[in-house]
């Protein structure tokens, strides 16, 4: 078992020196190519130092002339991307006409959207095209389906990714052979299903870097063009198009007027969205307040502090008067009681004025 480690250990330090030569000499590669490449420059700008100008005078410096295909070496990887609007009259026509250029180029239609309105017909197709080929392509698609409204290219130089992905996948191979060369003499059960779980981990490391390698292949192989067919603008599109866009009084009422239209309509779109919430929170607020009216009236009202009960059946009682003590009722004699005088003296005769009845004859 410490055997089969160590061979392990072993087999990773060797791929991970392989990788590292691997690298240092495609950079060693690389850099002694652009040497190489550098000093030739200035001969074919100045053509041997002195020459003749237009007049015949001899001694003259040649004048360096503009060579496009040598700005970029033919060694780097660069993926090239446009997008391209045309205004044609004829969409559909314009865009069948594109995809017969870029198939007669080698090329072909990787993707098509369009759209039909009154109007409004609007055709989008994207097309792949071999990179040798795509400054040719795309100045005739410019130039051959209508007027080009308008046109955008970017490039994106993946050199170095492309060296480090060859670079990774040579290493994973080297790696793989190791191991498998490690799993043919291993003998112990437990040594060989260590080393297929790493062989097993590695071959996938492998197939994520080979499809990376393919993609960047294919990308850089392959230029993109997006082009874009469109209807040329109307009159009354043109001259809305080539108006000044300066503040005035006119303008500014437009937009006012546009922003109140908007607004209303967001109100309504509300409104119509709260309305049936309205409508049934009113029903219930009805049906309460009418379940407390009914409520109200069965009960019967709670008698003032003042008041004293009412009897069973007889008439209320006679409420004291307020301000002093009630005197006898009419009728009634007022004297002592069993024939007395009143105020003490005997024999019946009053000894004051009688407040009585006179009595009876």
């Amino acid at each position: 078992m410490r055997r089969i480690r160590y061979g392990i250990a072993l087999v990773a330090a060797t791929a991970f020196l392989i990788s590292g030569c691997a690298a240092g000499s495609e950079s060693g590669t690389s850099s002694t190519a652009d040497g190489v490449a550098a000093p030739a420059a200035p001969e074919s700008v100045t053509g041997g130092g002195t020459g003749q100008d237009a007049a015949g005078n001899p001694g003259a410096p040649k004048a360096p002339t503009a060579d496009n295909s040598k700005l970029e070496p033919s060694n780097r990887s660069v993926i090239r991307r446009a997008e391209l609007t045309v205004q044609a009259k004829d969409v559909w026509g314009a865009a069948d006409k594109g995809r017969q250029i870029v198939s007669t180029a080698g090329g072909y239609a990787s993707d098509e959207q369009s759209s039909s309105q009154p109007g409004n017909d609007i055709a989008v197709v994207t097309f792949k095209v071999p990179a040798a080929q795509y400054p040719d392509v795309l100045a005739q698609l410019g130039r051959d389906l209508g007027k080009r409204a308008s046109q955008r290219q970017s490039t994106e130089d993946v050199t170095g990714e492309v060296a480090d992905v060859d670079s990774r996948v040579k290493s994973a191979k080297s790696s793989l052979a190791q191991f498998r060369l490690l799993l043919s003499k291993a003998t112990q059960i437990g040594e060989i299903m260590e080393i297929e779980r790493e062989i097993s981990s590695r071959e996938s490391d492998l197939e994520s870097l080979q499809a990376r390698q393919r993609a960047l292949s294919a990308q850089t192989a392959m230029a993109t063009i997006t082009l874009t067919v469109t209807l040329p603008p109307t009159p009354a599109q043109a001259a809305k198009a080539a108006e000044p866009d300066e503040p005035s009084f006119l303008a500014g009422l437009k937009k006012g007027w546009g922003t109140l239209a908007a607004s209303t309509e967001i109100a309504l779109a509300v409104l119509g969205a709260l309305l049936p919430w309205l409508v049934v929170a009113g029903v219930v607020w009805l049906a309460v307040i009418a379940v407390m009216r009914r409520v109200r009236r069965r009960t019967p009202p709670n008698p003032g502090p003042g008041t004293p009960p009412k009897g069973p059946g007889g008439p209320p009682p006679v409420p004291a008067m307020v301000g002093g003590p009630m005197g006898p009722p009419p009728g009634t004699p007022v004297g002592p009681p069993h024939g007395g005088q009143p105020g003490g003296q005997p024999g019946g005769q009053p000894g004051g004025p009688h407040v009585g009845p006179p009595p009876a004859r």
